[in-house]
């Protein structure tokens, strides 16, 4: 088959028209609030179905300044509705799929919504990208779209020794991963049969403000704060590379803009720790103890490590800026100081999944052994 995939992608510089799909969530708010900061020209319009997890507070911010609000458009609405897509893909130069469900836990519970959004919005997306494509070559705009999209190192599984590259088989062990891993197999097979110019991100487990609170660090600190019982599963000893999220949300800016045709990044965060540890350093910050933390039945399939090599990246002039040891504190102390949003993410459902989730795990919790 011949590789219909340009030479060269399209500089994205300065006044360039982003979309952002997810743009209201976690790591899609600071992406957002990172290319409007620049003041440099760029557009940004963001589309979010505004989930659970998806929080309009996060782009107040962008909001409540005049300069970056006339740059800024919001569409509420699914990535997997085309009548909604495909005028928003006319208009942009490029589109940064940070839309998906995140959570590992929940597509346990509920494996079919991390379909929809994983595999048909990526594909949707997808689709509107190869007709922009198809219109730039038939001279009806100045060049295609670049596509990017955000994907996880959860997609490589469990990985027992060594770090993960980006030519590894992908090989997904929860309904989130292998939704991940779907939509990035969809996305390679759109570039090479199609001729879309596409990247990939991988990125390493990211913390920081505006997290909702069913993660580990925000959901441990937020239950620290409030003096409630932490729920560590099993011996606590999963490995995870942590990775802040503007350091994040930098890396896939960088990939935009540098980032070869065709090629994924892994986006490492470089601190492999235990979480254990983490939770050791998250009641230090938040002046609580062990007495908190119960160890609690494992969840199915749960990966004991991840880890990934970041030198490709690296070679192309990325580093991570952020430490561990100050991005850790810095996030609790904004969620101390933050209650009125933390009280906004866990309304709605949240108790009502947090009892699903974590109750018959607490109740059948016992106290940590601090020396183990």
């Amino acid at each position: 088959m011949t590789d219909l995939r340009p030479d060269s992608a399209p500089a994205i510089g300065p006044g360039a028209h982003l979309l952002v799909t997810g743009g209201a969530g976690f790591i899609g708010s600071e992406l957002v609030r990172q290319l409007l900061a620049r003041r440099d020209g760029t557009r940004v319009t963001v589309l979010d179905k505004l989930t659970y997890a998806g929080n309009r507070a996060n782009l107040a911010e962008v909001e409540a300044d005049a300069g970056q609000a006339a740059r800024f458009t919001f569409v509420q609405g699914d990535i997997a509705d085309p009548s909604i897509v495909g005028p928003l893909a006319a208009e942009a130069d490029a589109i940064i799929n940070v839309a998906a469900e995140t959570h590992v836990d929940r597509s346990i519970l509920d494996p079919e919504a991390f379909l929809r959004t994983g595999v048909i919005g990526v594909h949707v997306l997808l689709e509107a990208v190869r007709g922009e494509t198809e219109r730039a070559r038939r001279g009806g705009r100045e060049h295609a779209p670049r596509f990017l999209q955000v994907s996880t190192d959860e997609v490589y599984g469990e990985v027992s020794e060594g770090r993960s590259t980006e030519t590894d088989a992908l090989a997904p062990r929860s309904p989130y991963a292998a939704a991940k891993a779907s939509g990035e197999l969809l996305v390679s097979a759109y570039a090479i049969t199609f001729g879309l110019d596409t990247v990939v991100t991988r990125g390493s487990n990211t913390y920081g403000p505006h997290q909702h609170p069913e993660k580990l660090i925000p959901l441990f600190t937020t239950n620290a704060l409030g003096g409630h019982p932490l729920p560590m599963y099993g011996d606590g000893m999963q490995i995870r590379d942590w990775l802040h999220v503007s350091d994040h949300a930098a890396g896939i800016d960088f990939v935009l803009r540098h980032g070869v045709t065709g090629e994924a990044y892994n986006v490492a965060g470089g601190t492999e720790l235990p979480n254990r540890e983490v939770i050791g350093r998250l009641l230090a910050a938040t002046g609580r103890d062990w007495s908190l933390v119960r160890t609690v039945p494992d969840r199915p399939g749960h990966d004991r490590r991840y880890a990934m090599d970041g030198s490709k990246l690296a070679a192309l002039g990325w580093r991570p800026r952020v430490d561990f040891a100050d991005g850790l504190p810095a996030t609790v102390a904004w969620y101390r100081d933050n209650p009125d949003w933390i009280a906004s993410a866990k309304s709605g459902d949240w108790d009502a999944y947090y009892a699903r989730q974590y109750g018959d795990r607490l109740a059948a919790g016992r106290a940590v052994d601090r020396t183990a």
